[in-house]
């Protein structure tokens, strides 16, 4: 049975309208790739049920910030969902999730390797009630020699290379500023959930689908691991540098950084005239992007002595007029008014009444099934009552199965 044979819809003020309308997902997932992915698959259309331990999700305590008293952590990645509290060690509450799996489109979980089938929730065994179902795994570092690392960011930025690639040139590895890879992955997953429903629409066919976060991060690191896989070349830390193209980092001004990316000949020499430096691309060292890259440490002062006349925004507006990419350093809040600034619209209102909260909009947008942004993220629960009413009088399908296997139902 699928979401089409019996809609969760109950608490819905306005139903789902995306593109996956009509897609159930059972969602045990937690912490951020997973969550991340169902928030995304939510927002198209799909019907998430968190389910929850009696603790919740991790993230409901890490704090801070918080508002009024909740993780925004939590609230970040959680939007769209209905959730519900169920102790997979006690007996009716795991014959409620297995009820919810074997009616679901898509199973999502994060779970050690292993640690779905101590419940008799891993892919084959609700692949025997549900053989059409989407199941997608995500863990740290897959489920052969790494199955039982930790799979945390962190962890995995260091090991994938990334912390040789950021920070100084001469000082220690930094980590990023978001778990880079934790959202990377969950972007991966959503990717992999949706092509299995494709192939399945045409197929009838469910699969099992996984992911881990070293693999999605050697992917990420792209040019990186690309380029010492191709040339043997290891690379390094550059600070703010990039390793192939020049000038590509951020240059001083009269009153913050300023970012150029100029990648190309022509956008060099439309540079050097735009800051009255016409003479400099014809220079021997600078003719071209190979010879600007081996020459930087001559090029930085002489860009920066100019720059350094105008503030970031002057030179932003200037530049910016002429076609050439540059960008100022902003903080978050300062990146938030830009991009209202340019009508992107990147807040947007999830929920209504005391749930209501603001969000980052969902990057994505259709021109006939648009994104919506029904309900805010739940609290720990609240659903669970409708859940179980929906449920109730129709929990057969895995409680026949386990007592086909000769187990207690």
């Amino acid at each position: 049975m699928t979401i089409s044979d019996a809609r969760y819809d109950a608490t819905d003020d306005q139903p789902p309208s995306g593109p996956l309308q009509g897609v159930l997902i059972a969602d045990f997932g937690r912490v951020l790739a997973g969550p991340y992915c169902t928030m995304l698959l939510a927002d198209l259309g799909a019907t998430v049920i968190k389910i929850e331990s009696p603790l919740g999700d991790e993230t409901r305590s890490w704090t801070p910030p918080q508002r009024e008293g909740e993780s925004t952590y939590y609230l970040s990645v959680n939007r769209n969902k209905h959730s519900i509290v169920l102790d997979l060690k006690d007996p009716a509450d795991l014959l409620v999730a297995k009820e919810l799996a074997a009616r679901a489109d898509v199973v999502t979980e994060n779970f050690k390797p292993g640690g779905m089938a101590r419940f008799g929730l891993d892919y084959e065994s609700v692949e025997k009630v549900n053989p059409h179902v989407i199941y997608a795994s995500v863990t740290g570092f897959g489920t052969a020699g790494g199955s039982d690392l930790p799979g945390y960011d962190l962890l995995v930025q260091a090991m994938s290379g990334m912390m040789t690639l950021t920070g100084p040139e001469d000082g220690e590895g930094y980590r990023s500023g978001v778990a880079v890879f934790d959202v990377m992955t969950g972007l991966h997953a959503a990717v992999a959930v949706v092509s299995a429903l494709f192939h399945r629409s045409r197929t009838g066919e469910g699969q099992h689908v996984e992911l881990n976060l070293l693999s999605s991060a050697l992917s990420g690191l792209v040019n990186q691991t690309g380029g010492y896989l191709l040339s043997g070349s290891v690379p390094s830390r550059l600070g703010n540098d990039h390793p192939s193209i020049y000038p590509y980092a951020p240059f001083p001004t009269a009153d913050g950084d300023l970012v150029l990316t100029i990648g190309n000949d022509l956008q060099f020499r439309g540079l050097c005239e735009a800051l009255g430096l016409s003479g400099l691309a014809d220079d021997p060292r600078f003719r071209s992007n190979a010879l600007r890259s081996t020459h930087r440490d001559a090029l930085r002062p002489i860009l920066t002595a100019t720059l350094t006349q105008h503030s970031a925004r002057e030179w932003f507006d200037l530049l910016s007029a002429r076609g050439l990419p540059c960008a100022p350093v902003l903080d978050v809040a300062e990146g938030i008014a830009f991009a209202e600034s340019i009508g992107l619209d990147p807040i947007v209102t999830s929920g209504q009444g005391e749930r209501a909260m603001p969000g980052i909009r969902n990057p994505m947008t259709f021109s006939r099934t648009p994104v919506d942004y029904r309900l805010g993220p739940p609290s720990l629960g609240q659903d669970g009552q409708s859940i179980r009413a929906w449920l109730e009088g129709s929990m057969t399908s895995m409680s026949e199965s386990r007592t086909e296997e000769g187990q207690p139902a």
